[in-house]
C-alpha cells in the first residue's frame, strides 16, 4: 500500500499511536483485513506479511486495488435528464410559479380589498428579499426548490389571511380602526407562529434525513417561512400603521 504525502503523515501518527493493535481495513462496511500493528510505519508505504496462500494474497491485492478512492463515495441519488426535457421542465415550473403568484395578488385585492393591495407590495418584497437570500447564500434551486418556495409564498399569504380575518372581526364590533390593527396582529400571532413552527419542524427533518431533492426543498420552505414571518408581521404592518389616523381608515368598505 502507498500513501500520498498527508496520507504517509496520517498513517504513521495512527501506526505509532496503536503498535500491538489490530488495523482493520474495510470496503463497504466489510472487514477485508484486520492486521496487527507491529510498529510505526513511516515513508508512506506498507505492506501486509502473513501466511497466505497465493490466490489469498492476489484476492486481497484485489480488494485493496477495488477500494482504492481518495474518499468514502456514497450514491445518493442519480438521475438523467435530457436537456430539452430539463429546460421545459423548468420553464413550466416557472410558469406555475408565476401564474400562481398572479392568481394570489388577484384574490387577495378583490376580497380584501385596501388590506389586500398592501399585503400584495408586502409580497413583493417579500419575493425580492427570498431570492436575494437565494442568491447570497447561494441556493440552487431544483424543481423541487421551486416547489419549496412556491409553498412558502402561499404560507406568506395565509399570514396575511389570518390578520386581516381578525381586524375585520374586530372592526365590525365597532372598534377604532387603530385598535382593530393592534388586536388584528395580536390575536393572529399564535395562529401563524404555531402554524409556522410546526412547518419548519417537519423541513427539519425532511432535510436531516432526506435525499438531496428533499432536502432542496426542505431548505427552499424554511428560507422562506422565516421571512414570510417577517413580512407579515414587520411590512405588513407598517403598511397598514400609515393609515392610521387619515380619512382613509373611515371608509369602512375598503377595510371589511
Amino acid at each position: 500500500m502507498e500513501f500520498n504525502d498527508e496520507g504517509a503523515k496520517i498513517f504513521e501518527e495512527l501506526t505509532e499511536k496503536n503498535v500491538g493493535k489490530i488495523l482493520a481495513i474495510y470496503i463497504d462496511g466489510i472487514p477485508i483485513s484486520t492486521p496487527v500493528v507491529q510498529e510505526k510505519i513511516s515513508g508512506g508505504k506498507a505492506q501486509i506479511t502473513g501466511q497466505f496462500t497465493i490466490d489469498e494474497a492476489k484476492n486481497l491485492a484485489r480488494n485493496l486495488s477495488a477500494g482504492a478512492l481518495p474518499a468514502p463515495i456514497t450514491l445518493i441519488s442519480q438521475q438523467t435528464v435530457g436537456p430539452i426535457l430539463g429546460k421545459i421542465s423548468l420553464e413550466q415550473s416557472l410558469k406555475a410559479g408565476i401564474f400562481g403568484f398572479l392568481s394570489i395578488l388577484l384574490f387577495m385585492i378583490l376580497f380584501y380589498r385596501l388590506p389586500g393591495i398592501l399585503a400584495s407590495l408586502a409580497l413583493g418584497i417579500y419575493v425580492a428579499l427570498i431570492l436575494s437570500l437565494f442568491k447570497i447564500i447561494p441556493v440552487t434551486l431544483t424543481l423541487a426548490g421551486i416547489g419549496g418556495f412556491i409553498l412558502s409564498i402561499g404560507m406568506a399569504v395565509d399570514a396575511n389571511i389570518l390578520i386581516f380575518s381578525r381586524m375585520r372581526e374586530e372592526l365590525s364590533s365597532g372598534k377604532s380602526f387603530s385598535v382593530a390593527l393592534e388586536e388584528g396582529f395580536r390575536r393572529a400571532w399564535p395562529a401563524i407562529r404555531d402554524g409556522n413552527l410546526t412547518t419548519l419542524i417537519v423541513a427539519a427533518i425532511l432535510f436531516g434525513f432526506g435525499t438531496s431533492f428533499v432536502k432542496g426543498f426542505a431548505l427552499t420552505l424554511s428560507l422562506g417561512i422565516l421571512i414570510s414571518m417577517f413580512s407579515a408581521i414587520f411590512i405588513t404592518r407598517n403598511f397598514l400603521n400609515i393609515f392610521i389616523g387619515t380619512k382613509l381608515e373611515k371608509i369602512n368598505w375598503l377595510w371589511r
